[in-house]
């Protein structure tokens, strides 16, 4: 929403990641003028008075953008447009959804209820090769296979159309890593915790459902030898 501090050095850097690139910033509950500087850099701005709810701009984005490949970025993380490359490279050579290879601190002893989320989400969906990547964490890009199989509104709920990718067979691949955990601005509730930590965690379950309702109750994982008819 309020990004004034650091916006127009992300967009600026995300401009070269491609000669050809569209910057769409969506601008939703700004008060700030994010949404004034963002125009003046040239980007094309969807402009909402109201927030629209978390990771609702992504759907509204890819919704509107009209490229072959479609990189997500936070307007909060600035990074050089070398460490965007690898995204859109991985989609330009045939990847449908290229993921930042981001696992989270999983070496303590509480570890964060998303971090655990995301590897259980995988383990679920046998993708334990990535690990904790998902599309929960940014930067990732889609290619337009991608994003009209899964649908642009399914990018709300990134666990969701994580799970649509993996279910409908599409090519996903953790390319390159960048430790957003560190970068992420802080938000904390009044009682001290992460108030993003159970949305985000609801999405999973929403995820788990759906996969659920796609492969049956065991999500498609066998039941081994037992025998649940027999018992009464």
């Amino acid at each position: 929403m309020n990004e004034r501090r650091t916006l127009s050095r992300v967009i600026e850097r995300a401009a070269r990641v491609h000669p050809t690139t569209e910057v769409i910033v969506v601008a939703n509950g700004t008060t700030d003028g994010s949404d004034r500087i963002a125009a003046e850099m040239g980007a094309r701005v969807l402009r909402y008075a109201i927030p629209l709810g978390h990771d609702k701009g992504r759907a509204v984005g890819a919704e509107a953008a009209a490229g072959r490949i479609l990189l997500f970025i936070d307007g909060d993380i600035v990074l050089p447009a070398s460490e965007l490359h690898p995204f859109v490279h991985a989609v330009n050579n045939g990847v449908d959804v290229a993921l930042n290879n981001y696992q989270g601190p999983v070496w303590k002893h509480d570890v964060h209820g998303v971090v655990l989320a995301k590897h259980a989400l995988n383990v679920m969906l046998s993708r334990q090769d990535l690990g904790g990547s998902s599309l929960t964490a940014v930067p990732h890009a889609l290619s337009r296979r991608a994003l009209e199989l899964i649908g642009a509104d399914a990018l709300s709920v990134p666990p969701l159309a994580h799970a649509m990718a993996v279910v409908y067979g599409l090519d996903i691949r953790a390319v390159h890593t960048i430790d957003v955990g560190r970068m992420n601005r802080i938000r904390v509730g009044g009682g001290g915790e992460d108030p993003l930590e159970p949305l985000i965690c609801q999405d999973h379950l929403q995820a788990i459902r759906w996969l659920m309702e796609q492969r049956g109750p065991r999500g498609g994982h066998s039941d081994l030898t037992r025998q649940r008819e027999r018992v009464t």
